[in-house]
């Protein structure tokens, strides 16, 4: 099916079944006609859930192999639709062809990432503790302990990564790569992108015999069903990528439960990058275009976009806040991925330039789903007074932040709240610098970086992409690489069972 033909439905896709509603709402797509998607019930979320608690007793049950052996052929199915996954990607989020295409990649990368882990069994964890029966003064039993899926997780797809954070994104991957069902709350941006992933899911699901109920999608742009569906008594768990004040209301429902479960929630960053004295005096401006290129990237909707800069006064950094300015001001205007995301970043911006202490150096104006750069300009007492100032501006914003010197740096640091990422820029003279700030930084961020810039996030083992709180809602967790699949799982400790009833993972060991 590897051609761009592909008509959506609509409809939710519930336990193998595509299904249709009474209420619809319009798709708004940047490009090209909108159509009807039904919108999703309380029902249906009932009828979905119901059917992954019963999926649960035969995938959550089932082999390592088995559960890898899907993954993969997810993957092969999204590959067999990837011109029309990519033609409607483009159309409904606006994101180039190249983007999208570099994404469906990604999806299809840490499947068969996920699919190799679990194959090799690390993640497991087992642990075996031999019984001692003649030990003093007591004897010890035999204890194993391992990992084991919880059940049936909602996830939330995210508005700016259709593919890699949405219906068959890094919280279905990891979810199912633990031995979980999934139902999945669609984000009605891009409803039809939604619906063909879930479309090469079901031909997966179909081609290795798995229960049908072992994946969902659910369409609509109400609360009432999204509220529904994480306070389902079978829901174990929820997987969210989205603003902070949706998030927090969504993780204070999942602990307001009469049974709370754990809000895996990915809520808001500001990313700050910090520019170092040696490295300001010798590549001032070259920082500043760096900056800037990877602060407009996507139109600045990346999750790991560096909002603010921290710079000293004086010359370099002036230079640095020229070049960053001048870089931002040859940037033209990007669509972004709704016309609300494009009237809140328009929100922020306004925000911004109200107030006396904060300077512009680049302000622009756009309309419609237009977003041009814009860049402002403050000083380290002033952000420290503001707390508006940490909020994220989802959007292609930046903050210069000017400090007297390293002191009024690591000061700044310690008033930053939880991030996802945070960077340094360093010459080697600036190591002492550095050797201070460190301590700082791995408090607040999930990911440190040095001399590079945080858009991008590569899916491997050794990745964190999560931070303290808003960055994010549990620290010691990472929504992208393998690490995240530990977040569906829980340990089980067996005392004295015979090999016969422990777990398979257990008995082969």
């Amino acid at each position: 099916m590897n051609d761009s033909t592909f008509q959506p439905r609509g409809q939710h896709l519930i336990a193998g079944a595509w299904v249709s509603g009474q209420d619809t709402f319009r798709s708004s797509p940047l490009t090209g006609e909108g159509f009807d998607v039904a919108r999703g019930t309380t029902e249906d979320v009932n009828a979905a859930v119901e059917a992954a608690e019963e999926a649960f007793w035969s995938y959550g049950y089932s082999s390592r192999a088995e559960r890898a052996a899907f993954l993969r052929t997810i993957a092969d199915e999204i590959e067999a639709r990837g011109a029309a996954i990519t033609a409607i990607g483009t159309a409904e989020s606006g994101l180039p062809a190249a983007r999208l295409e570099g994404e469906r990649g990604r999806t299809t990368g840490q499947l068969r990432l996920f699919a190799d882990h679990i194959q090799k069994g690390n993640y497991l964890d087992i642990r075996h503790d031999p019984a001692l029966p003649d030990r003093q003064p007591l004897p010890r039993p035999d204890l194993k302990m391992v990992q084991r899926p919880i059940g049936p997780v909602a996830v939330f797809g995210a508005s700016n990564f259709p593919l890699a954070f949405s219906t068959a994104g890094g919280d279905t991957a990891a979810a199912l790569a633990a031995g979980c069902p999934v139902v999945v709350k669609g984000h009605p941006a891009h409803p039809g992108t939604g619906e063909i992933i879930a479309e090469a899911i079901k031909a997966a699901i179909e081609s290795c015999g798995v229960h049908p109920g072992v994946f969902s999608l659910i369409q609509g742009d109400g609360r009432d069903y999204a509220q529904a569906l994480v306070q389902h008594p079978l829901i174990r768990a929820v997987g969210f990528t989205g603003s902070l004040g949706a998030g927090r209301a969504l993780f204070d429902l999942c602990a307001q439960r009469p049974e709370p479960i754990p809000f895996f929630g990915e809520l808001g960053s500001v990313n700050p990058m910090f520019v170092l004295p040696a490295a300001a005096e010798a590549r001032a401006a070259q920082i500043g275009e760096g900056w800037a290129g990877s602060l407009t990237m996507g139109a600045g909707q990346f999750c790991t976009n560096p909002g603010i800069a921290v710079v000293s006064h004086g010359p370099a950094g002036d230079a640095f806040v020229a070049a960053a300015g001048a870089a931002l001001g040859k940037v033209g205007a990007q669509a972004m991925l709704t016309d609300g995301i494009a009237a809140a970043y328009r929100s922020g911006r306004d925000r911004f330039a109200g107030r006396n202490a904060v300077q512009p150096v680049l302000v622009t104006e756009d309309e419609g789903r237009q977003a041009s750069p814009n860049l402002f300009e403050t000083d380290a007492a002033t952000y420290l007074q503001d707390h508006a100032l940490g909020e994220e501006v989802f959007g292609p914003l930046g903050l210069v932040i000017r400090v007297s010197g390293p002191e009024e740096m690591l000061t700044l640091a310690r008033g930053f709240e939880g991030q996802l990422t945070a960077t340094l820029q360093m010459d080697a003279e600036d190591t002492p610098v550095a050797a201070r700030l460190l301590p700082v930084l791995e408090r607040k961020a999930g990911r440190l970086l040095v001399n590079g810039f945080p858009t991008g996030v590569e899916v491997a083992d050794s990745m964190v992409h999560g931070g303290p709180y808003p960055a994010s809602t549990n620290f010691g967790a990472t929504s992208v690489g393998t690490l995240s699949i530990r977040r569906f799982l829980r340990p089980v400790c067996y005392q004295n069972l015979p090999d016969a009833l422990l777990p398979g993972d257990l008995a082969e060991r």
